[in-house]
């Protein structure tokens, strides 16, 4: 039988007695604050033998951190927490520093739960469990029964934190977390948004909401994962994921052992801020360490100085040979960045008699690009006793497998791009090889290519393709396969739903810059003119025009740059617009990450295939013959999670890098990644058509499910009654799973009628029509009889003009 939430929160809170917790009762008639500051000042004064006086100035200093609002207070506080409060009762006094928490010796702290916390703000709210920590209150636990989704206890958390309901208790609050039987405990912190909160799996295995409490909550584990875990970064309070938090272990202790080793985490699961968590332990824990960071490029350099500069961790670079070895040797900097070219073997021997007095950490990140030849010995040389941590998005190749491991020593971690699917830390990535060559031999060919792009749209809808269609046609020439690409681009804008309402882009992987620069020229005579650029290793110069001859591709790339900076900043100075290059670079980076309606599409052919981190980037279009890493790093260019509206990250490849337009597989552990061993990237990339059908069958059969207990004959005012009823607050989340459900059905309806070869026969086709209509009817009307003001994705505007498309009744 299903408990009930009361019966739930009565094992939760017999789970942390049994852990040690001291049971403070139910809070309900008490009013009840974030601090119970006579258990605080007695455990200061039995701990610390604090002095009435000193009380006095701590109490003060609390005051004062917590008057701010909740992300500076909470800031602020934590500080307290980490570094303790400075005080002097007299002037002839030295400052003495109390801690609020004894962060060496667990067992000499107070640990205790509660539950019903009554809480008083603008209107009062109770959280279902609190934990405390020498009075202080630390943790909140919001607990659903089995049938209601810990999605719902989440957003209940969101709630309490608003100005007006209980947003000031937050200001203490370390870990904020919500937890049912059935999906088992979520934890994030203050200001983390329903969709980015967090499930704990020890190591890898997801155990259910009691044996969780007993390991994440652990006392000990608890107070480790305040202490080294979160950070402050530009405005968000973040926290480790589980697999960043076992991999930073397991570095420790290779650490305290000496020895070095390689930590392979897959593109996008948080390998940057690995590295801050793991530094930050370093300068709390090893006084004598001094930390080393290797790129091998200056935009991954700069990124990662980005990255620590937004938690107030200032990083030094050194830009040359002579201004590193200063930093090696003098010892006076903790956190170093340097690109790995900065090494070479010249001097070496003199340079390795002089001492080096710290003890040095060495981070190399992508360590498959600087794992042998002359640089890395001659650091390794310069550095012998250092220990060297190599980073990793990629698997290692099979020949690199074995020199990778004599170089920095064994796996320490590994967290694999199926794993990060599974926990949706990534997207998955849809995979679709597609040719234009085959299209431009006859007008029939290219009817063919027409009718394939629109089909399942209605007439009204295909019309107003065609339109498009026929003005791209008198613009280019049916042989340039170029053109014919950037015609296909150009529809998917105007046909698929991320693309065409503004919330998406794309990436082109262009083979080299000449022809990055010949897309450009194309896309400039598209309604993408103004919403496109290049961003290439390029530099314009004047002098290039002096030596290229007949070389008519540099002069074309020269004067194409030229245009495109001109346009970007409305300089007519051609001298002037060449400067800005850089701020060029930086403008259209921002404007991509954050206005993707302003800028659709970039145009790149190495740069920003690494390191890059844009949300909004949703398609990836290559036309250039790329394998192994470069095509690994690529693709995860599209695997960040954005809106729920963005269901996978897309591949379109031009070059067919896998061979599958040719043999009609679907294996893509070989071809373009062959030389990788076939279990580091099984399930990387699948096939677009093949994944599409799993969801819309998996979503399809959730929506069958949550509507078997209509009443028949289920119709219209049958489902009404169902999901509204005489009290909504009730039904409130079954109307939410069904939004959830019928918005993502709709989505891999439209994405099913972009399908070049379909997947279901004409019947089913119409079946499934048939139901889309149906639950989109439904949808509409039940978010009108119950008053909804949920932002229903596929009732949007946008999503209500694609749907159109397809299934109005005009067709």
């Amino acid at each position: 039988m299903m408990k009930t939430e009361k019966e739930v929160q009565k094992q939760v809170i017999e789970t942390f007695k049994a852990m040690g917790y001291a049971y403070l009762g139910d809070l309900t008639k008490r009013d009840n604050e974030n601090i119970n500051k006579e258990s605080l000042k007695a455990w200061l004064i039995k701990n610390q033998k604090i002095e009435p006086e000193r009380w006095r100035k701590i109490e003060q200093k609390i005051h004062d951190a917590l008057k701010n609002d909740l992300y500076e207070a909470n800031q602020t506080f934590y500080e307290l927490l980490i570094y303790g409060v400075n005080t002097k009762i007299s002037q002839n006094e030295n400052t003495q520093t109390t801690y609020f928490i004894d962060w060496k010796d667990v067992s000499k702290n107070e640990f205790s739960v509660a539950e019903e916390v009554s809480v008083k703000g603008l209107n009062m709210k109770r959280p279902d469990i609190v934990l405390y920590v020498n009075g202080i209150a630390l943790g909140v636990l919001e607990l659903k029964k089995s049938s209601v989704s810990v999605e719902s206890a989440i957003r209940q958390n969101l709630d309490n934190q608003k100005k007006e309901f209980i947003r000031d208790f937050f200001k203490t609050i370390q870990l904020v977390m919500a937890g049912n039987e059935s999906q088992g405990l979520r934890y994030g912190v203050i200001g983390t948004e329903e969709k980015y909160y967090l499930s704990w799996k020890e190591e890898g295995v997801l155990k259910n909401l009691f044996e969780t409490i007993e390991c994440f909550l652990d006392k000990k584990r608890f107070l480790e994962f305040i202490h080294d875990f979160l950070i402050f970064d530009k405005g968000q309070k973040k926290c480790a994921r589980f697999h960043q938090y076992f991999a930073i272990k397991k570095t420790q202790e290779f650490i305290q052992r000496k020895e070095g080793g390689i930590i392979w985490h897959t593109q996008g699961s948080g390998k940057s801020l690995t590295m801050v968590w793991l530094t930050r332990w370093l300068r709390r824990n090893r006084k004598q360490a001094r930390i080393l960071i290797v790129t091998d490029r200056r935009e991954l350099d700069a990124q990662i100085q980005g990255v620590f500069l937004g938690i107030g961790e200032a990083i030094y670079r050194a830009d040359s040979k002579k201004d590193l070895l200063s930093v090696l040797f003098e010892n006076k900097e903790f956190l170093v960045g340097v690109l790995v070219h900065k090494f070479d073997d010249n001097d070496l021997e003199d340079l390795k008699k002089q001492p080096v007095l710290k003890e040095w950490v060495v981070l190399v990140d992508e360590c498959h690009r600087t794992q042998s030849g002359k640089l890395h010995k001659a650091m390794k040389s310069l550095l012998p006793n250092a220990i060297f941590i190599a980073f990793s998005g990629t698997p290692l190749l099979k020949q690199e497998r074995k020199t990778s491991q004599e170089v920095f020593g064994d796996y320490i971690h590994c967290y694999k791009f199926n794993e990060a699917v599974s926990d949706k830390v990534v997207l998955d990535l849809n995979y679709e090889a597609r040719s234009v060559d085959q299209y431009v031999s006859s007008p029939e060919k290219l009817d063919e290519y027409f009718e394939l792009k629109t089909q399942g749209l209605n007439e009204t809808a295909k019309t107003e393709l065609k339109k498009k269609w026929v003005n791209l046609q008198k613009v280019f020439s049916t042989k340039d396969r170029l053109a014919r690409i950037v015609q296909d681009i150009v529809l998917d804008m105007a046909k698929l739903p991320r693309l065409s309402n503004g919330k998406g882009n794309a990436m082109l992987v262009a083979d080299s810059i000449p022809n990055a620069c010949r897309y450009f020229e194309l896309f400039l005579e598209t309604e993408l003119k103004d919403k496109v650029a290049v961003i290439t290793s390029y530099e314009p110069n004047i002098a290039d025009l002096k030596d290229c001859g007949s070389n008519k591709s540099e002069e074309n790339q020269y004067r194409t740059y030229c245009k495109m900076l001109q346009n970007f900043f409305n300089e007519k100075d051609e001298k002037k617009a060449l400067t800005k290059i850089k701020e060029f670079e930086e403008e259209v980076k921002k404007r991509f990450i954050n206005e993707p309606a302003r800028m659709k599409l970039l145009i790149v052919v190495e740069k920003l295939l690494t390191g890059f981190d844009a949300p909004s980037l949703t398609y990836l279009y290559i036309d250039n013959k790329m394998q192994d890493h470069k095509l690994f790093q690529a693709v995860c260019r599209v695997n960040r999670l954005d809106g729920e509206d963005k269901d996978f990250g897309c591949i379109i490849d031009y070059k067919d890098l896998f061979d599958s337009l040719q043999e009609a597989h679907s294996d893509y552990t070989n071809g373009a990644f062959e030389n990788y061993e076939r279990e580091d990237i099984q399930g990387l990339i699948s096939d677009k058509a093949q994944k599409i059908k799993k969801k819309l069958e998996e979503v399809r059969d959730q929506l069958k499910s949550l509507g078997e207990s209509v009443k028949e004959p289920k119709d219209e005012m049958d489902y009404i009654a169902y999901f509204c009823g005489s009290d909504l607050e009730k039904n409130a989340q079954k109307r939410r799973l069904f939004y959830q459900f019928v918005g993502a059905f709709l989505r891999m309806f439209v994405e099913l009628n972009h399908l070049e070869k379909p997947v279901y026969s004409k019947e089913e086709m119409q079946k499934i029509k048939q139901e889309a209509q149906f639950y989109r009817y439904l949808q509409k009307m039940i978010g009108l009889s119950s008053g909804d003001s949920v932002d229903l994705k596929s009732y949007s505007e946008d999503m209500r003009r694609i749907l159109d498309a397809y299934i109005k009744a005009t067709d």
